[in-house]
């Protein structure tokens, strides 16, 4: 069985992470860090470091050099890290002792491995931020569309007041519009190079090591820590919780649109179901369903990495070791979790029939709260309360609508209170206003 869903041939069309699960293969990764190798080399010529002419020589190699990945598993299976097999593997190749001996000076191998993630998550966060903001363009449209459409909203599963389904997809799409609004400060924050040495002191990277870290920074496109990080997991964190965030928005999503979809209640319409290998009536839904997995998946991920974020003295093996298990799994799930949310967002649409069914089957109920409220306005709140649980109690008793029951205790009370269409409160404007802020992005 492959080692993740990510890896599995029949998986790969329900779990597809797109152009990310390719930031993520051997080839990738190991292509990430020659890129570091040969921009750090070139950066020590500059300053002097290392000769000018080797320097230039290593950087070129770095951009032509072809490494094999299997050549490095023996390597990487003794030393716990894939660099030491590489750099021998590129001097090898390169064929030139006297530029390779000048290869990864001064430098340890978390600081090439951590920069190579860097380049990658760079990439992986340009993707995401293309569904994101594919996703929140469907969504506000949707909302805008229907921000006065009448349906239930519900509480504990029972109908509760009405809303609009409008407002409903703006509580879909707010905290993705947050997440997508916080992409360039975690993009500042955490998409940084790794360059300290052994311990972190960076004592054998130059007379200035500051400025040497700076200079890689500017030749990647990467930031500049200005410190080591080495056993300070906060940019690694960071970027899992925005991720696990993301994912959890995405999963509440999926959950909604699982229950609207189900027999019964058949409120939205996807733009695409499954179908079931022995029940052929059925439309399984499919994306959101993945959406809850990957969510909870993401989730539990995300607890394992924060775990390894506990790095002991100035290196922790054992803690590295678990962010390679997880951190891979997390991004392309993330990925996947968007490229879903991102089919979904643009398919979908609202049965406005059966939402005013489910209205008019309360039988006047859903507008309790309302009526209480109505009355009020002529007896003490503790009164309008008792009295409104009452003709509730009388509506499901004799199945009289509750407001040919109210209206004829209490004659006065307008035609509007029982409109559903005029008793969405706040709901439309939190529909328009969302619409609003996703396209003012």
């Amino acid at each position: 069985m492959p080692a993740t869903p990510f890896d599995s041939l029949h998986l790969s069309a329900l779990f597809s992470a797109g152009d990310t699960t390719r930031l993520f293969s051997d080839s990738a990764e190991i292509r990430a860090m020659m890129l570091v190798q040969g921009s750090l080399a070139l950066a020590q010529g500059e300053a002097g470091v290392i000769p000018l002419d080797s320097a230039k020589a290593l950087h070129r190699a770095s951009l032509e050099l072809q490494i094999d990945p299997v050549g490095l598993a023996e390597s990487c299976g003794q030393n716990g890290v894939t660099i030491p097999g590489l750099v021998a593997a590129f001097r090898k190749n390169l064929q030139a002792p006297e530029h390779g001996q000048y290869l990864h000076w001064g430098a340890t191998s978390q600081d090439i491995q951590d920069t190579g993630l860097m380049l990658r998550m760079r990439s992986a966060f340009g993707h995401m931020e293309t569904a994101l903001t594919a996703i929140l363009t469907d969504l506000a449209t949707l909302a805008e569309t229907h921000a006065d459409t009448p349906m239930a909203a519900r509480s504990y599963g029972q109908h509760a007041t009405p809303t609009s389904f409008g407002a409903v997809v703006a509580s879909w799409g707010w905290p993705l519009l947050d997440a997508l609004k916080g992409l360039d400060d975690l993009k500042r924050d955490t998409l940084l190079v790794s360059l300290s040495g052994a311990a972190g002191t960076a004592s054998v990277l130059g007379p200035d090591p500051a400025a040497l870290r700076a200079a890689l920074a500017e030749k990647l496109g990467l930031n500049d820590p200005a410190r080591s990080w080495h056993s300070d997991r906060s940019p690694i964190l960071k970027q899992v919780q925005w991720m696990d965030r993301t994912c959890t928005a995405l999963g509440k999503f999926g959950e909604d649109l699982v229950l609207a979809t189900q027999s019964g209640v058949g409120e939205v319409i996807l733009g695409g179901s499954g179908g079931s290998s022995t029940m052929p009536q059925k439309q399984n839904p499919v994306g959101p369903s993945v959406l809850v997995a990957l969510a909870r998946h993401v989730n539990g991920l995300s607890s394992t990495l924060h775990g390894a974020g506990l790095h002991q003295n100035q290196r922790d093996g054992a803690a590295w070791f678990t962010e390679w298990l997880t951190f891979p799994q997390l991004v392309q799930s993330t990925a996947a979790a968007l490229a879903h949310g991102r089919k979904l967002a643009q398919g979908l649409s609202p049965n406005q029939q059966a939402m005013q069914d489910a209205l008019d089957k309360t039988g006047g109920l859903i507008l309790a709260e309302a009526l209480s409220f109505a009355l009020a306005a002529k007896m003490p709140r503790p009164e309008a309360q008792a009295e409104t649980k009452a003709l509730c109690m009388s509506a499901r008793d004799t199945g009289t609508s509750l407001r040919a029951l109210a209206q004829t205790a209490h004659p006065d009370l307008a035609d509007a209170l029982f409109d559903t269409g005029k008793q969405m409160g706040s709901a439309p404007q939190e529909a328009r206003n969302f619409a609003q802020a996703a396209k003012t992005l």
